[in-house]
């Protein structure tokens, strides 16, 4: 059954879309905040997500970066904010769909239909486990044997960024691009400090990376565990 995870701070909206959805045979995860949205995210993997924006404890666009660390499961922003601002914001931030309210039920049945309809399987896992290192994407935590590991982050973004492309290549400009923006896409010297920050942490021998590899001149690319 499709799980779909719908946030809003709006009760009453909230349970019709629950019912509406649960009605045509989704399988909901109804979520009032963004905490609980998150922690139901974790449990659930849902397959698609409707997002409100104006939530008590968060911002949706938090919940959008979320998930994008973990999940390509598509998102649609359902928000009462009409300014291109917040649309652009949405959109860059990782969702694919975007509908303003006041909107009608029918229309946005119809896109989320039009969303799975295009969606990739869901092979994700929010759980990455090596064996010197475990990340929770979806908590955004690093743990070692010896415990919880503290990121800055930018260390997060730029292993969130390698993990999500594991075996493969991420040029310096994608990371640079994605971690700083568009501006400092020649600025590599950034990605050898906060690369040498990382392996110092999560290295079991810095100076000898098994995980987070470079690529001279080229790159950077995780490594993971290879199944027994």
């Amino acid at each position: 059954m499709t799980r779909i995870l719908v946030v809003d701070d709006d009760p009453h909206l909230l349970r019709a879309l629950t019912i509406a959805l649960n009605a045509r045979g989704y399988h909901t995860s109804p979520a009032p905040d963004a905490t609980a949205a998150l922690q139901a995210a974790a449990t659930t993997a849902p397959d698609l997500a409707v997002i409100d924006l104006g939530l008590p404890d968060l911002d949706g666009i938090n919940i959008i970066e979320s998930l994008r660390g973990w999940s390509t499961a598509p998102i649609i922003v359902l928000s009462a904010r009409h300014d291109e601002t917040a649309k652009i914001n949405a959109l860059d931030a990782g969702a694919d769909d975007y509908v303003t309210k006041p909107f009608g039920m029918g229309e946005l049945l119809a896109r989320i239909r039009a969303a799975l309809r295009r969606a990739a399987p869901a092979d994700e896992q929010p759980l990455i486990t090596t064996a010197a290192f475990t990340i929770d994407l979806a908590a955004k935590r690093v743990t070692t044997g010896g415990g919880e590991i503290r990121l800055t982050p930018t260390e997060w973004h730029l292993l969130e960024t390698l993990v999500r492309n594991p075996g493969r290549l991420v040029t310096q400009r994608q990371l640079l691009h994605e971690v700083w923006g568009p501006r400092y896409e020649k600025e590599t010297n950034y990605l050898r400090v906060h690369l040498a920050n990382l392996r110092r942490k999560l290295e079991p021998v810095p100076s000898n990376p098994r995980y987070l590899i470079t690529e001279p001149g080229i790159g950077y690319r995780f490594t993971p565990d290879t199944p027994a």
